[in-house]
């Protein structure tokens, strides 16, 4: 693919709000590219300063008019596309001042998709833990946040999270929950 074409095609997409991709993401963008083509292209675009490699198979338009403090939410939203995905533990009790220490370099989410913890080459990391609970209450224990893809668990969720992963429940400010 031309640098040309694809800058216009990400300008497009931009405009509507999209800026991160899979590789397949970008395979149906331009469907004339195939395997080891496609990884080439990409890399040319990474190589340009077009794109970003934001973690192993996501990238990021690096011009993106959208791109902004929800960067690593849209990213997360991508990552578990088509399953329910929420900030919890430890980042959305830091939200709610549950927990004094704010994690900087670890934001943390639930979701109905697989586990996993994924490095970005932004220096923060992105952290998945399962949830089994039914999705019409996941949906009724969370809310949207900000201008993103991902919802936040109300403080009482984000804390029963916790306590079933098993970790940190001794930094939980219980009184800071009950208000």
């Amino acid at each position: 693919m031309k640098l040309e074409a694809a800058l216009v095609k990400l300008v497009e997409l931009d405009k509507k709000g999209i800026y991160v991709f899979t590789l397949d993401d970008l395979a149906k963008l331009f469907p004339a590219e195939s395997g080891k083509t496609l990884l080439k292209s990409a890399d040319r675009l990474v190589s340009a300063k077009i794109l970003e490699r934001a973690t192993k198979g996501i990238y990021v338009y690096a011009f993106s008019r959208n791109k902004s403090q929800y960067l690593f939410e849209t990213i997360a939203g991508v990552l578990r596309r088509g399953h329910i995905n929420y900030i919890s533990l430890e980042s959305a009790l830091s939200v709610y001042g549950a927990i004094s220490q704010i994690p900087i370099s670890t934001i943390t989410f639930m979701t109905t998709g697989s586990p996993g913890r994924f490095e970005t080459s932004y220096g923060t990391i992105i952290e998945f833990s399962q949830t089994k609970r039914n999705p019409i209450q996941l949906l009724k224990e969370t809310s949207p946040y900000g201008d993103t893809p991902v919802r936040i668990a109300t403080p009482e969720r984000a804390f029963g999270d916790l306590k079933r992963v098993g970790r940190n429940v001794h930094m939980v400010d219980i009184s800071e929950l009950q208000q």
